[in-house]
């Protein structure tokens, strides 16, 4: 169970804080919710305290956790060639990266950053990639940001700064 004013991560969008907890009559039948509102986005949310765990909703990740990320970025997340990582069509990997943005496990998110990373080193990222791109490094920062006390402008850098693939770098 989480408490007020907690942050949380709702999987696929990023970190909320939990602003209230409310009761709310609905066909005859009182039930709790949790309010999200998240941090990047005007968007507030209620989610069912029955219904927290399946929908994925988990506290943020530990300084340890977030090690595990730094350090997954520092290494390639294949050892696969840009033509082989091109053969597979962006409606296939667009399909992958979806279901790994709803685990919401760092991780998972981290694997993507890392492709897109690789992938903008050898071509122009389209409208689609750059989204998810965009997305992803978004809700690592604000996790990182979070965990670690520092603005999100800082944490992108961090995460930059651990990856793989630096600024304009190709991979030898």
């Amino acid at each position: 169970m989480f408490v007020l004013k907690q942050y949380v991560v709702y999987p696929g969008h990023g970190v909320a804080e939990i602003t209230r907890i409310i009761k709310r009559t609905m066909n005859g039948c009182e039930t709790m919710y949790y309010e999200l509102t998240f941090i990047s986005k005007s968007a507030t949310i209620l989610v069912p305290l029955d219904n927290a765990k399946l929908v994925g909703i988990r506290p943020l990740s530990s300084k340890k956790k977030l090690e595990e990320v730094f350090v997954s970025l520092a290494h390639p997340a294949k050892k696969i060639s840009l033509k082989e990582f091109l053969a597979t069509t962006w409606n296939r990997r667009n399909k992958s990266y979806q279901t790994k943005l709803s685990s919401g496990d760092p991780l998972s998110l981290c694997e993507i950053y890392k492709d897109l990373r690789f992938l903008s080193q050898t071509k122009e990222l389209s409208f689609g990639e750059k989204s998810v791109l965009s997305q992803v490094e978004l809700m690592l920062a604000e996790e990182v940001s979070l965990v670690h006390h520092i603005d999100e402008k800082e944490a992108r850098k961090v995460l930059q700064k651990h990856s793989t693939y630096k600024n304009n770098e190709k991979e030898s």
